[in-house]
């Protein structure tokens, strides 16, 4: 008899490329994944894993058997989301994910208002940048993400994915409080030709998308600052070292020394909910939707 778990394992590095990432999917350790494979090896009678330099390959028969175990992993999630459907009861696993500010934003008051409403309901969340969380969605290594992407620079959405949108969130260009536009009323981008930018990191959503954004207002970025956390990016604007744009969800109290100020060339990122649309029979992901829009309601 196959055992779920180790197909699981297979399937997982055949996905991903490697045992290390495999265990990052399905949050276990790279040992764990190896006694998967040692054990599906010697339980089918071949060899699975061939060295490769420093990585690893899977063989002919690794490759055949992890097509067979997407196909039985998909129809074991089908026959659990019938299963569910057919009871009409609200339980189980679900795993979730939300970019940093959406999980600090929605998903506590969301969260605390599935686990009153529905305690035999287990959802596991996960901090996961949209692509990502696009990704793994699409996969079925997650049930549901929580994304993002900017009306100006839209995120293609993978075929076989429903959404539903939660909410829109408008940025507001933050300065320091001694700055000369600093109590206007609103602003436009081009007015801050010649500014130094505080930013997220390279290759995030959020670094691409301010780069985008300014030179699309003809506006070209110097970057002075690359950090992640908005409460640092307010700090290093507080000292003068530079403004940053910074949407309102999830952003926190600004500390003193810094204001902000809406956009007149007013720039909005989506917020929506994703799932797989085979999967939304189950009564966990409409509730879970519907949590999520409830929280979002009172960001509006």
């Amino acid at each position: 008899m196959l055992d779920l778990n180790r197909l699981r394992a297979l399937h997982a590095v055949a996905v991903h490329g490697s045992i290390g990432a495999a265990a990052e999917a399905l949050m276990v350790t790279p040992s764990a994944i190896s006694q998967q494979l040692a054990k599906l090896e010697r339980e089918m009678g071949a060899k699975l894993i061939e060295r490769n330099g420093r990585g690893i390959r899977l063989t002919d028969a690794a490759g055949l058997l992890a097509d067979h175990a997407g196909r039985i992993l998909a129809l074991v999630e089908t026959a659990e989301a019938d299963f569910e459907a057919l009871r009409g009861a609200v339980m189980g696993r679900l795993t979730v994910a939300a970019f940093p500010t959406a999980a600090r934003g929605l998903l506590p008051g969301a969260l605390r208002a599935l686990r009153d409403a529905h305690p035999e309901l287990d959802i596991v969340l996960y901090e996961r940048e949209p692509e990502r969380q696009l990704r793994e969605v699409a996969r079925g290594e997650l049930d549901l993400g929580v994304a993002q992407d900017w009306q100006n620079r839209p995120l293609p959405v993978p075929d076989g994915l429903s959404r539903a949108t939660l909410l829109d969130d408008a940025a507001d260009v933050i300065l320091p409080a001694d700055h000369p536009l600093a109590d206007r009323p609103e602003i436009r981008l081009a007015e801050l030709a010649g500014e130094r930018w505080i930013s997220s990191s390279p290759t995030t959503v959020c670094h691409d998308w301010l780069v985008f954004t300014l030179r699309s207002a003809e506006v070209e970025p110097e970057i002075s600052c690359l950090v992640d956390e908005y409460p640092t990016q307010f700090a290093l604007v507080a000292a003068g070292l530079g403004c940053a744009l910074a949407p309102r969800l999830g952003r926190g109290p600004l500390p003193p020394g810094v204001r902000a100020v809406p956009l007149a060339d007013r720039l909005v990122r989506r917020i929506y909910a994703v799932w797989r649309s085979d999967a939304a029979r189950r009564p966990a992901i409409r509730v879970t939707v519907d949590a999520l829009r409830a929280a979002a309601a009172g960001h509006r």
